[in-house]
């Protein structure tokens, strides 16, 4: 583990998970017309206070809808396209991590192949109930007395490319669970197949109270080349996995973990490692948004997440050293005005901020998530990435 001096480069990316400003001109071809997480929440809301990233740039960039309370942004700011045919987590994070799809992973809008599942059951010991595109807290509340009766999981997908496994803990004890997602990954690593996550969702509670718990997993792919995190680490520099970053990319090109399971945590873990001096890239995800308001289309807990992380970036700032650049972005949109409950193709914000960072620069909007992680790289190594460009010579003053 790395600590640093007050002046060594050092870059933090903060994910905050499916905050997207508005539908990118490819929406319609993913039902996503209309979408717009941040301006949509404002509008339906009647207000968003996030004096905060607005003072860094967030309302000033493009097509944003939010108030700009006529401020000069202290920061850089801009919008991103993703390249991927996609718009979920694992595209999303690995194409700002310097590495877009060709061929996007797969979803199964009728559920799984019959033959796969019953390989599945045989693997496991078990049956299994479900098999649909669902949101997960309707079909645990739907099917969750059947498997509290007769043990078997429920499985189901969405839009994106997941096979999710939902369990009560009380039947289905942790460990078991994780490993029944363990042999559902191995399987579905089949090239045939081409899913990004198999999901563990666990939950708790009673008949007509089921409630998810924290103790979510993610099994993703593993990256098919190297990332820009590979190529830090093999460089001999750390890269901070706060969240679940670490799943994401599938333990590769990160050097120190730190699971944080909400925003509240993953805030205050990554102002800790701000504070100590650690690593050389801290890449956070905050999840909140998505898994817990998001996808149950509850707008005022949506706006409530933001307004809270706005009011905790003073102290993200203030835990910065001389040499550290801040970019806070998303992977995708989640709008929860629409009808779906389903991530929404939308652009990525950014807003770039750090005692060397030039203020009021307009960034414009770039043709890929991958200008973030080009520029990570850049301003850590000196070197360009082979996807994306950097935009470090834009906002960086020394």
């Amino acid at each position: 583990m790395s600590n640093q001096s007050e002046s060594k480069k050092r870059a933090i990316v903060i994910v905050l998970d499916s905050v997207g400003i508005g539908e990118q001109p490819d929406a319609a071809e993913f039902g996503d017309v209309g979408s717009h997480t941040l301006g949509n929440i404002r509008k339906v809301r009647g207000r968003l206070d996030m004096p905060n990233m607005t003072a860094l740039g967030l309302a000033a960039i493009e097509n944003s809808r939010l108030d700009s309370m006529n401020l000069t942004p202290k920061g850089a700011y801009g919008r991103l396209a993703e390249l991927t045919k996609a718009k979920d987590t694992t595209c999303g994070h690995w194409e700002m991590a310097g590495l877009p799809l060709k061929q996007a992973f797969k979803t199964y809008p009728n559920g799984f192949p019959e033959d796969f599942l019953r390989e599945f059951e045989a693997k496991i010991g078990r049956g299994t109930i479900g098999n649909e595109v669902a949101s997960g807290t309707e079909i645990i509340s739907r099917l969750g007395d059947e498997h509290v009766k007769t043990g078997k999981p429920i499985v189901y997908t969405s839009a994106d490319s997941v096979f999710q496994i939902a369990a009560h803990e009380g039947v289905i004890p942790l460990p078991e669970l994780y490993r029944i997602c363990e042999v559902a990954r191995e399987l579905l690593n089949d090239d045939n197949f081409l899913v990004g996550r198999v999901i563990a969702r666990p939950f708790e509670g009673t008949s007509g109270a089921y409630k998810r718990t924290e103790n979510r997993k993610d099994y993703a792919v593993e990256p098919f080349t190297d990332t820009v995190l590979d190529a830090i680490v093999k460089r001999g520099m750390d890269v901070v996995g706060v969240g679940k970053i670490e799943d994401i990319f599938c333990h590769r090109g990160v050097s120190i973990v730190d699971h944080t399971k909400n925003n509240h945590s993953g805030i205050d873990a990554t102002v800790r490692f701000l504070e100590a001096g650690t690593g050389d890239f801290i890449f956070t995800n905050l999840v909140d948004f998505d898994m817990l308001y998001g996808h149950r289309n509850d707008v005022e807990g949506y706006a409530t997440a933001l307004e809270l992380f706005d009011a905790a970036l003073p102290r993200i700032l203030g835990a910065m050293k001389e040499g550290d650049i801040l970019m806070i972005t998303a992977d995708h949109g989640c709008d929860p005005t629409t009808a779906s409950t389903d991530h929404s193709r939308e652009y990525i914000p950014l807003v770039v901020a750090g005692k060397h960072v030039k203020a009021n620069v307009n960034l414009g909007t770039r043709k890929t998530f991958a200008d973030i992680g080009a520029t990570v790289l850049d301003y850590l190594t000196g070197e360009q990435w082979n996807v994306g460009t950097s935009f470090l010579g834009d906002i960086y003053e020394a």
